[in-house]
């Protein structure tokens, strides 16, 4: 018996972890990529959406669909479903829930405070100014026309292909020192049990951070990393030796630690990999 059809806005990474953790027995499962990747994709669910341009016959397609997975970041111009495709989705009837993927970095720098739910975003980037945009405008979507949205703050997100197990063997970790800055994380895996459990429970208008129970340096993770591998760690550098780009950089403007307990109490959610160390364990057992 069916349970759903989702429709991912933006099959990627995560959402591509979310099907693999429903039942393929009981959801039938479509979404958009690049044109670029629907090419090589093969995979007659999957259509191509540029952001620019609207899908065809979106209507009748959003119509078909129960629940809703959105994980394409705005763009300067805004969100690109909302601005293509708000009506399509304010007049699907069936839609039973509607997931925002968005990032705890609409929080900005709390100086190393935990921050929950409730505390008051000041995003410090455009970026993450851009993502509380998207947020505001699809929980207006809510509270205009009841539609089951719910928003997912995403910490530091890694998994198989990437991860610092990853850039330790193609050479690319670095062993960052900024004292006192840690970062929140969450496995890919995890982030689908998330969703899973809030598609069972949901809660519409509800905003969760989705991240694991220790933030930690990306030195020690790198350094973790680096032990499970039995290679020698790169050496601590300072962040203005560290050669990164302007986004990689970004990153360090701000230090703050998420807490997690919302997922916990109103999804009932156990992790999977409850930190780093469980994680990357994961992903070095899988490449010996």
């Amino acid at each position: 018996m069916s349970q759903g059809s989702l429709f991912c806005f933006g099959y990627g990474y995560s959402a591509d972890a979310l099907a693999k953790t429903l039942d393929k027995k009981k959801w039938n499962i479509h979404g958009t990529k690049r044109e670029s990747l629907v090419s090589k994709d093969n995979n007659s669910n999957i259509i191509s959406f540029n952001g620019y341009n609207p899908i065809p016959n979106a209507k009748n397609i959003l119509m078909d669909m129960s629940h809703l997975l959105i994980s394409i970041p705005p763009s300067p111009e805004g969100d690109p479903v909302i601005a293509l495709h708000r009506s399509d989705i304010a007049n699907s009837t069936n839609l039973k829930w509607i997931g925002y993927l968005s990032t705890t970095g609409v929080y900005g720098n709390s100086g190393g405070a935990i921050v929950d739910e409730k505390y008051l975003c000041k995003p410090t980037n455009a970026r993450s100014k851009r993502r509380l945009k998207a947020e505001k405008d699809w929980l207006k979507l809510f509270y205009d026309f009841g539609l089951p949205i719910h928003i997912f703050r995403l910490a530091g997100i890694y998994g198989p292909g990437r991860s610092a197990i990853d850039s330790v063997l193609n050479g690319r970790a670095k062993r960052i020192s900024v004292p006192g800055h840690k970062f929140s994380r969450i496995h890919v895996c995890d982030i689908a049990r998330v969703l899973a459990a809030s598609i069972k429970k949901p809660n519409p208008g509800r905003i969760y951070n989705v991240c694991d129970n220790e933030s930690a340096s990306g030195a020690d993770v790198t350094l973790y990393a680096c032990e499970l591998l039995g290679v020698s760690p790169p050496p601590l550098i300072n962040l203005k030796d560290a050669q990164l780009s302007t986004m990689a950089r970004s990153f360090y403007s701000d230090n703050r630690r998420v807490d997690n307990q919302r997922i916990k109490k109103e999804l009932s959610f156990d992790f999977k990999y409850p930190t780093y160390r469980e994680g990357l364990r994961s992903i070095y057992k899988a490449l010996v």
